[in-house]
């Protein structure tokens, strides 16, 4: 049933895309319908899976060491009460700094290659997965480590066999907020300077008035990074089993 919703809407809104360059009669050049993007697509698609290729490197490797270097952060906040008083305030600094306006500095520093865009994802993912890691070893019940204590176990033990599964629901909804956005970070690093990517092959084809294979780039990047996010929570929902599936409705 979720697959046929998927398929309707998609199809409803290539109905609705049509039917607003009908109406309009927007010129190609600034919207193209979704036939000339579907051609452009077919006939590109060599070039456009090579670039897709080092896209894709990109926002997997930024999700994983993102990933890494967020749960290594909370893990350390929380177990450090120390760590804890100067970690927090240069997480919440850190927010206050647009990360966009970074990727230029990003690319003087480590270059026109992978790295650039991959320390760009990693900025965007870094955030949330702690933020939410941290918050939902926070919110572990008191009355179980009480608990705990008085069977005698210690931290580590705590830590491992408490805090941690108790905090993995939260976790697992910053992880999919990081899925969805990872791929922001690997295109804008590609915009300000690369060889390769879909990035670069957007920039490229807009500045060369190729508007529909601009969007046949587009339309793959979104397909693959839905593609991506899907994988993940269906990952996640195996993984964190106790978690239920539903949430609350009024």
């Amino acid at each position: 049933m979720n697959h046929l919703r998927g398929v309707i809407l998609c199809c409803g809104l290539l109905v609705c895309w049509q039917v607003l360059v009908l109406i309009t009669g927007v010129p190609p050049y600034i919207l193209p319908g979704p036939l000339p993007v579907a051609w452009a697509l077919v006939s590109h698609f060599s070039i456009l899976a090579g670039h897709l290729g080092t896209t894709f490197a990109e926002i997997l490797l930024g999700l994983s060491l993102g990933t890494l270097l967020g749960t290594s952060t909370a893990l350390s906040m929380i177990i450090s009460p120390l760590l804890k008083r100067w970690m927090l305030p240069i997480l919440v600094i850190s927010q206050a700094i647009p990360v966009f306006a970074l990727a230029p500095v990003l690319v003087l520093w480590f270059g026109y290659g992978m790295a650039s865009k991959v320390a760009m994802a990693v900025l965007i993912i870094y955030f949330p997965v702690t933020a939410s890691f941290y918050g939902g070893m926070q919110r572990t019940e008191p009355e179980l480590l009480e608990l705990a204590r008085i069977m005698g176990a210690g931290r580590l033990e705590i830590l491992r066999t408490i805090v941690i599964p108790s905090a993995l629901p939260g976790f697992a909804s910053g992880l999919r907020v990081a899925t969805a956005v990872a791929p922001i970070g690997a295109v804008v690093g590609e915009w300000v300077g690369s060889s390769a990517g879909l990035g670069y092959y957007m920039l490229h084809a807009n500045a060369r008035m190729q508007i529909d294979s601009m969007f046949a780039a587009l339309a793959l990047l979104a397909a693959v990074s839905l593609l991506l996010y899907f994988c993940i929570d269906r990952l996640l929902d195996k993984l964190i089993y106790w978690q239920p599936n539903q949430g609350t409705s009024l």
